[in-house]
């Protein structure tokens, strides 16, 4: 154990009760092992088991977020983390909150001069032909998100409008609102950060029609590229969008922005994940990898950054504010 590690009682949350529930208690476990691997105690907490707002956190120096989704990634429990003055890892509320609406994020994104596809808000409530006409506007082919949900749940793409009722629907039983997003046709990409630092870009090669749950979580065939023909002007390019991005939205820690390349190699920002996954098979633990960070120096140098952060008196959250408007 190198002398500069401080151990550290942490409390590892993940599971809770959001759609994408097992993939965080996959994340919280392999956390877990790689910071007991360090010699932290460790020990993991299901927010769906456990209530946090009546935990005695003075046991703990430490909670490591790793709740994928609701209550996770929505500002929830860093708020509650905030008022409790408990040190955590990631992006603090505001940011959180704004990242995981994909319509608040483009809105700033596009405040910030960050590129980003042309889009535009729906609610389940919307008449189906004024959808028809936003989607127009937006022009085909387009995708249809929940606006917020990760893991693409949810998520269609659109190539005419025959195909929108069906998209619609799937949309809306993940959330009461969406958007219709420009489909860029070109390459997908994504783009970790450790705080300022920026990871390697990794290319994302599927057979299927986009990077879907299946492609995430269950197809074998998904590739991962760091080796590409793409000239390292434009790899630059692109780690430098993605961190403007992450500068727009003002997140901290660890962070992962999905991008995708047009026919001009023009880089676009999709969205920007504010807990992405951690086990060591996830895409930010596999661009850690490639310069020399193995899982477990990348989690405790997730913990020991966090520590540093200042907390704001509960008083500020009152501050952050949702940008999800509707047309």
């Amino acid at each position: 154990m190198p002398p500069q590690i401080k151990l550290l009682r942490i409390a590892v949350l993940c599971g809770g009760d959001s759609d994408e529930r097992v993939i965080s208690l996959k994340s919280g476990a392999a956390v877990e092992a790689a910071l007991a691997k360090c010699g932290h105690r460790v020990l993991q907490l299901d927010p769906a088991i456990v209530e946090l707002s009546g935990l005695d956190w003075s046991q703990f120096d430490v909670a490591f977020i790793a709740l994928h989704g609701r209550f996770g990634e929505d500002g929830q429990v860093q708020q509650l983390l905030d008022e409790a003055h408990v040190a955590y890892t990631g992006s603090g509320a505001t940011a959180s909150r704004m990242a995981f609406s994909k319509s608040a994020a483009k809105e700033r994104f596009l405040q910030s001069g960050v590129a980003t596809p042309a889009y535009s808000l729906i609610h389940y409530t919307d008449d189906l032909d004024r959808i028809h006409a936003k989607a127009k506007a937006v022009e085909y082919p387009l995708v249809v998100k929940p606006d917020t949900q990760g893991s693409s749940l949810g998520v269609s793409i659109v190539r005419k409008p025959a195909d929108l009722s069906a998209a619609l629907r799937l949309c809306f039983e993940f959330d009461s609102f969406g958007i219709l997003e420009k489909m860029i046709e070109g390459t997908e990409w994504t783009v970790g950060l450790i705080d300022s630092q920026i990871l390697p870009a990794i290319k994302i090669e599927t057979d299927r029609e986009f990077f879907d749950w299946q492609a995430k979580y269950e197809d074998d065939a998904t590739r991962y590229l760091f080796e590409t023909n793409m000239p390292q002007a434009v790899i630059e390019q692109m780690e430098s969008v993605a961190y403007e991005a992450c500068r727009a939205l003002g997140t901290r820690g660890l962070a992962r922005v999905d991008l995708r390349l047009d026919a001009q190699n023009r880089p676009w920002v999709l969205e920007v994940n504010t807990i992405p996954g951690f086990t060591d098979h996830s895409l930010v633990p596999k661009a850690a990898a490639r310069i020399g960070i193995d899982f477990s120096t990348l989690c405790d140098r997730i913990v020991q950054s966090c520590r540093n952060v200042e907390i704001p008196p509960p008083h500020l959250h009152h501050a952050a504010h949702h940008l999800r408007i509707v047309e």
